[in-house]
């Protein structure tokens, strides 16, 4: 089987080696009522009313969307309209933090069956943790459980700089197996597979240990970005690929990331759900990279703080890798569930060679063709202070961004179909198998916003469909 493209990142693991450390609590935090793909919650606290650690504040009717806990004990201050991502008008709870942190009484969620599994799931306010934020009980709730035969847990680490998801294999592995059986237990699922990066060799090395069964795969894969794209991942542990219009299930198998099975065993034996993350903080602006537990709703300026970070010298900080995060344009933003890394990037040479993404990539990695010393030391734009990133030029049809792409589509064909509002071409050229892992734009000698313009023409054809 051949492996998919890709690019071959440089990661600057600095804080791959240090183990968890907990964050001093804030005197505030702001909890957001959507925090995940889908519909957001309804408070169900005012202010005034007192709150304990894990105490159920947002839930909703609807199907897809997640419960929202208290992530400490303290005083509710507030209720107040935020806009989320998506642009819509959303609910956020503010608590001030009581000195006394009393927690509610938990008891084991005992699971036996594909029901309770789900119903498991949502309870503990699970969301996907590896980033993309997708209902983890929705997921679980596929109606024709029969045809999936294969678990895949996804353990690919592949943005650089990230290190939360190593340190959940290092520091609860157990935790991580114990998930895997429960799943495959009540979901009646044969096999599972843990794909890990092969740049993780002690990780591979403990969870094959922690198996112990003839049924659990641990295979090592290639470090090649994007690998933990969940197409690329299922392709590569399994050779089954996801044709467009299809979820994995469609195919006999269900993805989860490695810290969401994880937790998900944590709620089941001790009933606590989800109410802080752990984040990688690093950059090339952090002297002391950390990795850190935090309370959900915890300000971006706080975890800093406490990283001994200057925000105000930073050119760049972002939520999440350098490929796919997202910048941050206010520091008071607080942390939510699919958050795993605060990465705070700065310009340090002034020979400065720029690059794009889909998140406007920090060009502190390379593709590999080259001495990642000669890369860029800086991000690709600014949040604060002046604007880095490349003019765009003309197209010089060197193909690179067809010959990365890990789906095989024609990025300068569909940008160029995309530009011409060509319907046809871009369904023509599957523009919705695209994942947005930012290859081509990385790529791209000419600095266009390849990724960008698929992102656009999906939403244009899902407009045109409703």
């Amino acid at each position: 089987m051949r492996n998919l493209n890709g690019i071959r990142l440089h990661h600057y693991k600095k804080s791959k080696d240090l183990a968890t450390v907990e964050l001093p609590l804030p005197k505030t935090v702001v909890i957001p009522m959507l925090q995940h793909m889908g519909v957001g919650c309804t408070p169900l606290v005012q202010a005034g009313d007192t709150v304990k650690v894990g105490q159920l504040i947002g839930d909703s009717e609807d199907a897809f969307s997640v419960p929202v806990h208290s992530s400490v004990a303290g005083t509710v201050t507030a209720v107040q309209d935020y806009v989320a991502s998506s642009g819509k008008t959303e609910k956020q709870v503010v608590i001030e933090v009581a000195d006394t942190q009393e927690t509610i009484d938990a008891n084991p969620h005992p699971v036996s069956d594909q029901k309770s599994l789900v119903e498991a799931a949502r309870l503990s306010g699970l969301s996907g943790l590896g980033g993309a934020g997708f209902p983890t009980h929705v997921k679980l709730n596929y109606k024709d459980i029969d045809r999936v035969d294969t678990l895949v847990i996804n353990g690919a680490e592949c943005e650089p700089y990230i290190t939360s998801d190593y340190r959940e294999m290092l520091e609860a592995p157990d935790d991580i197996i114990g998930g895997v059986k429960e799943v495959m237990r009540c979901l009646n699922i044969a096999n599972a597979t843990i794909g890990i990066e092969d740049n993780k060799p002690d990780a591979i090395k403990l969870l094959r240990e922690k198996a112990g069964s003839d049924h659990i795969h641990v295979v090592s894969l290639k470090s090649v970005y994007p690998q933990g794209a969940e197409k690329v991942m299922i392709y590569h542990a399994t050779g089954r690929v996801i044709e467009e219009g299809e979820i994995p299930a469609d195919k006999g198998v269900i993805v989860l990331n490695i810290s969401t099975v994880s937790h998900l065993y944590r709620f089941i034996k001790t009933g606590m759900p989800l109410t802080h993350k752990r984040l990688t903080v690093d950059g090339n602006y952090v002297e002391k990279p950390c990795n850190v537990r935090v309370p959900i709703g915890t300000s971006i300026e706080y975890v800093l703080d406490f990283a001994g970070v200057d925000k105000n010298r930073a050119d760049k900080i972002l939520m999440g890798g350098p490929m796919m995060g997202v910048a941050v344009y206010d520091v008071n933003t607080p942390v939510i569930k699919n958050n795993n890394a605060i990465l705070v990037l700065q310009e340090k040479d002034k020979k400065f060679k720029a690059s794009r993404s889909a998140s406007t990539l920090s060009p502190a990695v390379t593709d590999g063709t080259g001495d990642p010393k000669d890369a860029a030391k800086g991000p690709a734009s600014t949040v604060v202070g002046k604007v880095l990133a490349p003019p765009v030029t003309a197209c010089i049809r060197c193909g690179k961004c067809v010959y990365v792409c890990p789906v095989e589509l024609m990025p300068a064909a569909l940008e160029k179909a995309y530009d011409k509002k060509n319907v046809e071409a871009l369904k023509k050229g599957k523009v919705n198998l695209c994942i947005n892992c930012g290859c081509c734009s990385y790529i791209c000698p000419a600095h266009r916003n390849l990724a960008q313009k698929n992102q656009l023409a999906k939403d244009m054809l899902k407009k045109m469909k409703n």
